[in-house]
């Protein structure tokens, strides 16, 4: 299971801040105008959904007065209850994203022929790392080698 979460961070490790600046810009243009609507409909307790529809095209509108009224007393808990519900629901979108992108198997991103899989030089006891016949990037069958050196290349040659 460990595979699947080095996995997932490896492949997203530029997204992080992609998503982090998406947040940002979608906390001052979506939230702050729907919180604006939701304090302005608010009346004596209740809410009245068309001033909020009507505060909400004002709000988007008028931006510039938007974020000047937000950080006053009336406006500014409706504002951070309303971030804090948006921040968890694109956490859970984003997590969503990240449980997509994790590995189905532990070789996922290994490129199949190559020596990938061994780790510290191991293959370098069959193979060599400096000449020989080329089977993948650093990795040489060598020609001095005692035993079975033949070769099956599966291909094709392309000549333009």
């Amino acid at each position: 299971m460990n595979y699947k979460v080095e996995g997932a961070l490896r492949r997203n490790k530029k997204n992080f801040i992609i998503f982090l600046i998406l947040w940002i810009i979608l906390a001052i243009v979506l939230v702050m105008p729907i919180s604006y609507s939701i304090t302005k409909a608010t009346i004596d307790g209740q809410f009245m959904m068309d001033k909020f529809f009507g505060g909400i095209a004002t709000a988007f509108t008028d931006f510039g007065k938007t974020i000047g009224s937000i950080f006053t007393k009336d406006y500014i808990g409706t504002y951070f209850s309303t971030l804090f519900k948006f921040s968890i629901l694109y956490a859970i979108f984003v997590l969503v994203g990240l449980i997509k992108t994790a590995p189905k198997h532990e070789f996922a991103d290994i490129e199949h022929g190559s020596s990938d899989w061994s780790k510290n030089g191991e293959q370098y006891r069959v193979l060599s790392d400096r000449k020989g016949i080329i089977l993948a990037q650093n990795n040489y069958l060598p020609l001095d080698k005692r035993g079975n050196v033949n070769v099956l290349v599966v291909g094709r040659i392309r000549i333009w």
